[in-house]
């Protein structure tokens, strides 16, 4: 079994076993199970390996950190704070995020803005949708990539 199935039913074993996040405070465990990189480049590597944890509050306000590995196999971590907007009555939501960005370096560094110490600003808008506990959210990466996440709340 390769690591994105194993942490796909990691997380659906654990959304089965959490009691079902309502409209309380919730955390929130999720991986990236797809990546796709708008231009073709042989150097980009669309298996993140991401694993990254969340706290949901009732009134929408999130904040979280997550590991992963950037678009050039470089072992990465964003911390952030940000916005939910539940969109009422549905299971779906859009969400925009803000933090640090640490990761790129060496012959990457200049791959994002603003990384002149290792450290960089950014901002990621996803759209999600969740039923009962378990739920997935579509990440748009600025002009390089987008993926796909799978998540688990208690």
């Amino acid at each position: 079994m390769n690591r994105s199935a194993l942490s796909i039913a990691l997380l659906l074993t654990l959304g089965c076993a959490a009691a079902q996040a309502g409209s309380g405070d919730f955390w929130y465990l999720q991986s990236s199970v797809y990546t796709t990189h708008w231009s073709h480049d042989p150097e980009h590597n669309n298996h993140q390996d991401l694993i990254g944890l969340e706290r949901n509050r009732a009134d929408g306000i999130v904040f979280g950190g997550a590991t992963f590995r950037n678009s050039f196999s470089q072992r990465s971590n964003y911390a952030y704070v940000g916005k939910r907007f539940d969109r009422e009555g549905t299971p779906f939501y859009a969400k925009v995020t803000g933090g640090a960005l640490q990761g790129y370096h060496g012959k990457y560094r200049d791959k994002i803005p603003l990384n002149r110490y290792g450290v960089a600003p950014a901002i990621i808008p996803s759209l999600g949708v969740r039923l009962g506990p378990v739920g997935t959210e579509l990440v748009v990466l600025g002009n390089s990539a987008a993926m796909i996440n799978v998540g688990a709340g208690f």
